[in-house]
């Protein structure tokens, strides 16, 4: 059977490694670890475990817990009864029960409390969990799968991660490559992006031009997809011409490639001092009338202010000339990433 791998993109030797053990691995109830480096997609690829599973029409629940504060994991996880705490006005199950019958996916679980990764290693152990505040049992039939861009080895020597509860996990490890390891990978990505931010914001989708291709399949992409995903996105905004060309990418690109960024002929020839936007300069950006042409340059400006405060609002609200709140909901309506 074909896997189901929506939402994964690339056929470089690298993934397809991955996608040889995922059609092993998919169709058991074995516990799997998938390690990666952060924004390599590694809960797209857990979402594939379900989808190609035997628990695929039962529920998938994810559970982020470094995003959850520590004090609140045990709950939402196992759940609680009435008046387990304060203002725990009602019993609520927790995702193990939401979960039943399906999976349960415990992403970031190195950064889980010690005291709580003894509650993961008996649920794993016995499949049964207690709430917060009850004295009663339950069974629960749940895959577990976790991920983590932590090396937990490292974590288990520095005594910060159980040595039992990883080798319980460690049943199945799958690790996902980097973006700088799936070679064409990047393009086929990229143009995935370009394609889909050009259609959100209705005009002609970017080309890329070899030699800036070669460039992005060159640079080392630490913040893997997601990065790139960002990146495409910002190209869409900024980009002149309907292709993108070396001298479009930032100095960065350019410095990680072993090269020295140059100059466009255009802005050499330019005088210096400011020009004002005339007419032709709108009809060139494809603006439809004044307001869409004025937003178009407000876009440029915010994203221009986000780089130079290095993503700090408030610093960029600063630069603008506004207020704080003002800026995040223009960055919220428009989409913009920075």
């Amino acid at each position: 059977m074909a896997l189901n791998l929506s939402g994964i993109i690339g056929n470089s030797p690298a993934l397809k490694e991955v996608f040889a053990i995922l059609a092993k691995v998919a169709p058991t109830d074995s516990t799997v670890l998938v390690t990666g480096e952060s924004g390599t997609g590694k809960e797209l690829l857990v979402r594939a475990l379900h989808r190609n599973s035997k628990r695929k029409e039962k529920p998938f629940v994810p559970v982020n817990c470094g995003a959850i504060p520590k004090e609140l994991l045990e709950s939402e996880l196992f759940g609680h009864e009435k008046g387990a705490f304060t203002h725990a006005v009602r019993s609520r199950p927790g995702r193990f029960e939401l979960a039943d019958g399906g999976t349960i996916f415990l992403d970031e679980i190195g950064e889980m409390d010690l005291s709580l990764q003894v509650k993961i290693l008996r649920v794993l152990q016995e499949k049964e969990i207690e709430r917060v505040g009850g004295t009663s049992i339950k069974k629960v039939d749940v895959r577990i799968v976790a991920a983590t861009n932590r090396d937990l080895e490292v974590e288990v020597a520095a005594g910060r991660f159980r040595e039992d509860l990883f080798y319980r996990l460690n049943v199945i490890p799958m690790h996902l490559p980097p973006l700088r390891e799936r070679g064409g990978d990047v393009l086929l990505l990229a143009k995935h992006f370009l394609g889909r931010f050009s259609e959100d914001k209705d005009m002609e989708q970017l080309r890329i031009q070899s030699d800036a291709a070669d460039m992005l399949v060159s640079y080392t992409w630490p913040g893997n997809v997601r990065e790139l995903e960002n990146f495409m996105e910002r190209m869409c905004i900024l980009c002149d011409d309907d292709e993108i060309v070396p001298d479009d990418l930032p100095e960065k690109i350019w410095k990680d490639v072993g090269k020295e960024p140059k100059k466009k002929v255009a802005e050499l020839m330019q005088p210096v001092g400011f020009n004002w936007p005339t007419l032709s300069d709108m009809e060139e950006q494809g603006a439809n009338g004044l307001k869409d042409f004025l937003e178009k340059v407000e876009d440029r400006l915010m994203i221009e202010a986000l780089e130079k405060a290095g993503g700090v609002k408030n610093k960029a609200a600063e630069l603008l000339g506004v207020k704080r709140t003002t800026l995040i909901e223009k960055i919220k309506k428009r989409n913009l990433e920075v």
